[in-house]
């Protein structure tokens, strides 16, 4: 698909040599949950994954990355993250922070490296696709080389 702009997680895959395929969907409708956009692009809602930030009570930031048919189980992610409580980063907070806005957060590129967890079911699938960091566009690659540029930990999560 040809795309207009070029995002920081897709120069990011490109400096890397990271194999990778941008898709871009529209947004005139305002859905832009992982559920509308995996419909809008044709595919199935368990492979668009989405990227969650969270605050810990004593680890800080956390990112969580989950398929967007599924819902972050809070107290799973504590557990995954050692922590007691963790809690979803407010969305005011997210751009100051990770350099994303909500609904366009990928965990590739963020202003600052945070620990990373990804859904375990992610390994059954030789790729996920996740935010391109931009409203509107999304990045289809490997999963095992998210994990490594990511430096991701796989846990149960939803």
């Amino acid at each position: 698909m040809a795309v207009n702009q070029k995002t920081n997680v897709v120069r990011i895959l490109e400096s890397k040599e990271i194999w990778h395929e941008v898709y871009e969907y529209e947004v005139e409708d305002g859905l832009i949950d992982a559920v509308s956009v995996a419909r809008k692009m044709g595919f199935d809602p368990e492979r668009v994954f989405k990227t969650l930030v969270t605050t810990g009570k004593t680890t800080g930031t956390n990112v969580f990355i989950i398929p967007g048919n599924c819902e972050l189980n809070l107290k799973k992610a504590a557990e995954a993250a050692g922590d007691k409580n963790i809690e979803m980063l407010k969305s005011k907070e997210l751009l100051p922070l990770t350099g994303y806005i909500h609904g366009g957060c990928s965990p590739i590129g963020m202003k600052k490296d945070f620990p990373t967890y990804l859904e375990e079911m992610a390994s059954e699938y030789d790729y996920i696709i996740i935010s391109a960091g931009k409203i509107g566009m999304q990045v289809k690659l490997d999963t095992a080389e998210l994990v490594k540029l990511t430096d991701a930990k796989l846990a149960d999560l939803v």
